[in-house]
């Protein structure tokens, strides 16, 4: 059986002319060459609102524009998010993405004792991240606090582990050749499944 994997490209302008994008179809490619399952999600092409209340949260419906990528969620046994670093975390849009869907009944169950139930164990994910500082810098001195809140906070309160990083630094600076490099490295990750 092949394995399922969901590709969350979290760019906020979109897929096209972003290094993100390219990042995103080098995965896909590799991981469709071995055989496993895809979907993709494009999250600047979806339109839902803001959560504004832990009722809303805790009890309120997903938004029906997100339908489909909560029951995607649900359907992966590996995401990849993909998404640029902005002032040292993800974009706005990409929490305000996960607020949504990762609720109750969806990625963990509040339970008697009041401990939560991790509804999405078994699954494990990738975090593919641009920057444009160094990356040893992001790491060793910021203690890559904005992905590391991703990872062993919202993934891993979910079940989700282990949970990989995969970061890309001075992007700007980067010419075609370092860019393809970085473009063949994605690809064998996707092509392993990882």
């Amino acid at each position: 059986m092949s394995r399922h994997i969901l590709i969350i490209e979290a760019h906020p302008g979109g897929h096209d002319g972003h290094l993100c994008g390219a990042f995103a179809d080098s995965y896909a490619a590799g991981a469709a060459e071995a055989g496993f399952l895809l979907r993709r999600l494009d999250i600047s092409l979806l339109d839902f609102p803001l959560l504004r209340s832990r009722e809303a949260f805790e009890n309120g419906p997903i938004p029906e524009s997100l339908i489909p990528a909560s029951e995607a969620i649900q359907w992966a046994e590996h995401i990849v998010f993909v998404f640029p670093l902005w002032l040292g975390t993800m974009p706005a849009l990409l929490k305000a993405f996960l607020e949504q869907v990762f609720r109750p009944g969806i990625a963990f169950q509040y339970g008697e004792s009041g401990i939560a139930k991790k509804l999405l164990r078994g699954c494990t994910a990738r975090i593919i991240v641009t920057m444009g500082m160094p990356v040893p810098i992001y790491r060793f001195c910021f203690g890559a606090h904005g992905t590391n809140a991703l990872r062993r906070g919202i993934l891993n309160f979910a079940g989700i582990r282990p949970v990989r990083q995969t970061f890309f630094g001075m992007i700007d600076q980067a010419g075609p050749e370092r860019r393809k490099e970085w473009l063949g490295k994605v690809e064998m990750l996707g092509h392993h499944g990882k």
